[in-house]
């Protein structure tokens, strides 16, 4: 697989290097490790994990077991957790910290109801105290650096992100992601790249830009425009995880997207289970056939086939009759 790696580090995080300026976002139910160690080989800098429950962790600790698993060539990797009590950050922090990980990212980003609602996520933002608890807690009790991941606020009325970026600097965050959007906004709108470039000059630590970042002219567009360290990429990615490797999806050939797939569902398989690792593939294999417009008939019948094997020969079928001369 082709990688964009550097011989020098693009950053540090506290003393971790970093090889690379692209790195995939962490996104619940998508950046589990079958994708991502794919996007990884494809030149992705960092491994952060699916998010995973503090409050799981304590209570059901066999809950998130699979969102703990990484491989050793995925380092950096980043467990990330959200939860909305300092106390309870810590706990689970602290028991999961003998499995490695690189770095422990706390999660403020997330604007799911379930989430943000009951005051994590997103939502510590409109408690920047907390945040300053949660930080003054974790740092000095963790062996290994502990970073953010944020948005701008809550909404246009509560932009919290000046604020709480220098609370995470001034209580030993080593690293601010920020998504250029409020809470409110989810993933629509524009991506606010000037709320970026702010928080960049108003810390010393390491930024990460996310938000809006569709193709490879976007990425060295927003490092322009914001200075940031790196660049993550969430959603883009899952259409197209050739962009690690700075390949827009229209110089993807048919016969890479084929060799991907088989790639990513053996490593589903393997991970999940025969059943369960086919199910869970779908919806990539959705996302990597859209470009082709397939007939309805056959995406759906390439989607509900319940055996790998039957899976991969009609895939083998469909590109022998339709892909071969594309």
């Amino acid at each position: 697989m082709k990688t964009h790696q550097t011989n020098s580090p693009s950053f540090f995080v506290d003393h971790i290097p970093v090889y690379g300026d692209l790195i995939l976002a962490p996104m619940d139910g998508y950046s589990d490790w079958p994708f991502r160690s794919l996007c990884r080989q494809l030149g992705s800098a960092m491994s952060y994990t699916e998010f995973i429950s503090a409050a799981n962790l304590i209570n059901r600790p066999p809950y998130d077991a699979r969102k703990l698993h990484y491989t050793e060539d995925e380092r950096p990797v980043v467990y990330q957790l959200y939860g909305r009590h300092d106390g309870e950050i810590l706990t689970a922090a602290l028991s999961i910290q003998d499995k490695g990980p690189d770095i422990l990212d706390v999660n403020m980003g997330c604007p799911s109801k379930s989430v943000a609602g009951g005051g994590a996520g997103v939502g510590l933002m409109r408690t920047p105290l907390k945040i300053a608890r949660i930080f003054r807690k974790l740092v000095p009790a963790l062996d290994v650096p502990v970073t953010g991941k944020i948005r701008l606020g809550w909404d246009d009325d509560c932009r919290t992100y000046g604020l709480i970026a220098r609370i995470i600097e001034e209580n030993g965050g080593q690293l601010i992601a920020v998504h250029g959007r409020t809470k409110v906004q989810g993933y629509g709108g524009k991506a606010d790249w000037d709320a970026i470039a702010e928080v960049k000059a108003a810390v010393k630590i390491p930024v990460i830009g996310n938000g809006d970042v569709i193709n490879v002219a976007d990425i060295q567009r927003m490092k322009e425009h914001t200075g940031c360290d790196a660049v993550m990429i969430g959603r883009a990615a899952i259409d197209n995880p050739w962009i690690f490797s700075r390949m827009d999806r229209g110089d993807v050939q048919p016969a890479q997207v084929r060799r991907l797939m088989l790639d990513h569902l053996e490593r589903s398989l393997t991970f999940y289970g025969p059943e369960r690792g086919l199910v869970l593939f779908r919806k990539y294999a959705t996302r990597y056939l859209s470009p082709y417009r397939l007939p309805k008939r056959l995406r759906r019948k390439l989607l509900t086939l319940g055996a790998a094997e039957d899976f991969i020969a009609l895939l083998d079928e469909i590109y022998d009759q339709r892909m071969e001369s594309t």
